[in-house]
């Protein structure tokens, strides 16, 4: 019998088999799968000279310590608030939606030998320095060990043997996103990661690093991951100028089949103007502590 190379050369065909590949060349096909990750990439760099006074400001007369980590937070926030089409899951191949913008923040514990996070309801409505409040005090309970939801999770991972940990992991998934049953008498909590997640690897409880990309957590169904770099001085073109600025660069990563390019670059752009100028956004910084509330929600 002819070879189905043969025939398929007497056929006339579009590719022909490469010759005298490397090594690495003849290895790669079987080292990987063709391309099935829809995962989208994309990088921020945000000016940040007007946030960082008015965040001091804001600090000042709240009494709580806002930084560059809540300003994204209820930016991000604002922006999938504005595309409500991009805040849901992919559940049994289809897009399903959330009524609510919840926003996880991840939390360095242990000295920063291991990371948790806790997830902030409604960040879209929720005060500036509000977040700022309950992100502090949250943080400091799940540092404490004190976070029930926490520890209950950390303790059903330690006692799962190796085996079994990956099989109940996506058990737990499929129950809770795909069937969406409520498995809160188990001490697991329903949708636990929210519309997005946010890590500072910057300046503040972070690492100390400029930028980095975060692939997407499978098991928790959230679509975006934004990663806050360091604070940096830069150089930025205004004009026929080249000028140092305060610059934070955002490293973004979506699941293409809940965000497509369109609402993506629409939550961008919200959480550009809002990062960029606050002040014109949030509104002014109050002049009493009594009033900021109401002069930085939305």
């Amino acid at each position: 019998m002819r070879s189905l190379e043969s025939v398929a050369a007497g056929m006339g065909r579009l590719f022909e088999p490469a010759q005298q590949l490397t090594s690495w060349r003849r290895l790669a096909p079987h080292v990987w799968d063709r391309p099935r990750d829809p995962t989208v990439y994309g990088v921020m760099d945000l000016v940040v000279d007007r946030a960082l006074p008015y965040l001091d400001a804001l600090s000042g007369v709240s009494g709580t310590k806002v930084r560059i980590t809540h300003l994204v937070t209820k930016a991000l926030a604002l922006g999938i608030q504005r595309m409500p089409q991009a805040n849901g899951i992919v559940t049994r191949r289809r897009i399903a939606l959330r009524k609510d913008v919840d926003i996880f923040l991840q939390v360095a514990t242990e000295g920063g030998r291991d990371l948790s996070g806790t997830k902030l309801a409604r960040a879209d409505v929720m005060p500036l320095a509000e977040i700022a409040r309950e992100l502090a005090t949250r943080a400091a309970r799940v540092r404490r060990h004190a976070d029930p939801g926490v520890e209950r999770t950390k303790s059903l991972v330690h006692r799962l043997p190796n085996a079994l940990l990956g099989f109940s992991v996506r058990a737990i998934e499929f129950l809770l996103y795909d069937l969406q049953l409520d498995l809160s008498r188990f001490g697991i909590e329903s949708d636990q990661f929210g519309s997005a997640m946010v890590s500072n690897i910057g300046n503040f409880e972070g690492f100390g690093m400029s930028f980095a990309l975060a692939p997407l957590v499978p098991m928790s169904r959230c679509p975006i991951v934004v990663l806050i770099g360091e604070v940096q001085k830069k150089p930025v073109v205004e004009g026929d100028r080249i000028v140092a600025r305060s610059v934070v660069t955002l490293g973004c990563t979506f699941d293409h089949r809940m965000i497509d390019g369109a609402q993506g670059t629409a939550i961008a752009a919200v959480l550009r103007r809002v990062v960029e100028d606050p002040e014109r956004e949030l509104g002014p910084v109050p002049a009493r502590a009594s009033s900021v509330d109401s002069a930085t929600g939305t």
